[in-house]
């Protein structure tokens, strides 16, 4: 008979611990019932497999709020974490807007970190030929500082624009920081530009990179937020990274992506430098304020600059959840017409069910996809699931290559959102994102003209084409369809 040492029975007692520990964590912490139930299960019938890979896959919320950053900038949009704090003259509540608007306010009010604020001009830049330009003039423009996070920057030909541009910046004097993703950045190999900046004196943080030593691999836990700010007054959003794959016009490359960014002015660009230097306080334990003015940053003076705005910042920390919420409330607000225009489509529960109601109460509700994804697994995942909604009565679309990585939300051409996030559990639950929600009839009226287009140009899904799949890919669709929390 098989006796045990003592040695051997501490190491069963200390993987037991672990097992049941990781477990315990799962339990208490997982929010979704059934990703708590796979995580318990696989910490206690494999317990030296099952804690590392709930330790590298499973542990998805961190703490990145830097509480000293308000006290340092009193000139930026800063939360008011009590709301006693007496209010900037372009701050906006949801009950001074217009009724119509009400409904689609009260809800980020209630859940968000930054207020409503006024006076903003808002510019779409569709493609790199668009965004990429207006970028490098901004930088190249810039007096105090510049600060920009990416998820991919590529070293390639518009990749190194950037680059020269902000080594520039830095030979004037200005204070240019960078985040790139520590994942993200891998796209670029076996170029990384990380190296050029450095060489060019550019001060660069590295989000979550993977290292060895000390063992930190991150799979999730991504930042995908793209931000640009310069001098406090111009920013940058939207989904495109910095790569000449999202140069629509020039030859087309094995992985071109159409893409749309949007260049602000107006106080709202205080929230987005607010989001950036949370995250760099995060990545580098400095929450030294950039180079700006020393007071409220004003309403631009631009005819246009008729926006009101807010800057949602999105991630598995103090913010989680916060914009599926917001997204949720707006698609049970809609009236007319929602109109979602996605790369990666893998709604939540809440969210299907939002959209299966508003389908029902009459509201034209359309998704537009590409028809060839660059994930293909997460396609088919989509797949198994569109049933869900197309049977309510709301229509999907399939736009033709190039890929589209565009990212719009329309709601009743009043209500708009902009942004990183996509409109699956990636974005919604395992990444940081940024999104901006924009009240402002012309604009919101462009942009559904501009989503419009893409949908003539779409082909729509048929109930009886999703029924008609074969059992092979029907399989394949609901296979992928069982990893969609992590895909």
């Amino acid at each position: 008979m098989f006796e045990m040492s003592a040695s051997q029975w501490l190491l069963l007692l200390l993987i037991s611990a672990v097992a049941l520990t990781t477990a315990m964590h799962a339990l208490l912490f997982k929010r979704d019932s059934r990703s708590a139930f796979a995580w318990v299960a696989i910490c206690l019938l494999f317990p030296v497999a099952g804690p590392l890979l709930y330790a590298f896959f499973g542990i998805n919320r961190i703490r990145t709020r830097a509480k000293k950053l308000g006290k340092a900038r009193s000139f930026r949009v800063e939360l008011d974490e009590t709301k006693a704090a007496p209010r900037a003259p372009f701050e906006v509540h949801h009950q001074d807007l217009p009724d119509e608007y009400q409904n689609f306010a009260r809800t980020a009010d209630a859940v968000t970190r930054h207020p409503l604020v006024s006076g903003n001009a808002i510019s779409p830049l569709p493609d790199g030929e668009s965004a990429y330009p207006e970028m490098l003039r901004a930088i190249d423009s810039a007096q105090n500082s510049v600060l920009l996070s990416t998820y991919i920057f590529q070293r390639d030909g518009s990749g190194m624009s950037f680059v020269e541009a902000l080594g520039n910046a830095v030979s004037r004097g200005v204070d240019v920081r960078v985040i790139i993703d520590g994942v993200g950045e891998f796209y670029g190999l076996p170029r990384r530009v990380g190296r050029s900046l450095k060489e060019r004196g550019v001060r660069l943080a590295r989000f979550l990179p993977p290292k060895l030593i000390p063992p930190t691999l991150y799979v999730n836990l991504r930042n995908h937020r793209k931000l640009l700010i310069v001098d406090g007054t111009i920013g940058f959003t939207g989904g495109m990274n910095i790569a000449d794959r999202h140069l629509a016009r020039l030859p087309e490359p094995p992985a071109r992506a159409r893409d749309i960014h949007f260049r602000f002015e107006g106080p709202v660009v205080g929230q987005l430098e607010h989001t950036f230097l949370d995250d760099w306080h995060f990545c580098t334990g400095d929450d030294t304020p950039p180079g700006a003015p020393d007071e409220w940053p004003r309403s631009t003076t631009k005819s246009q600059a008729t926006a009101i705005c807010r800057a949602i910042a999105e991630g598995p920390n103090e913010d989680f959840n916060t914009l599926a919420t917001i997204l949720v409330g707006a698609i049970s607000s809609a009236r007319q017409r929602a109109i979602i225009v996605t790369p990666y489509f893998l709604p939540s529960r809440e969210m299907i069910g939002a959209l299966q109601s508003a389908a029902l109460r009459g509201v034209a509700v359309s998704v537009i996809m590409p028809e060839k994804n660059n994930l293909p697994f997460v396609q088919w995942a989509t797949t198994n699931m569109l049933w869900e909604i197309v049977e309510y009565g709301a229509n999907a679309y399939y736009q033709p290559p190039p890929f589209d990585h565009t990212k719009l939300f329309i709601i009743d051409n009043l209500y708009a959102q902009v942004g990183s996030a996509n409109l699956d559990p990636r974005s919604l639950r395992l990444n940081f994102e940024l999104n901006v929600e924009v009240f402002d009839r012309s604009l919101v009226q462009r942009m559904a003209d501009y989503a419009e287009s893409i949908q003539r140009g779409s082909r729509k899904i048929s109930l009886d084409e999703l029924d008609s799949r074969s059992v092979p890919v029907r399989t394949r669709d609901a296979l992928a369809w069982l990893f969609s929390p992590y895909l």
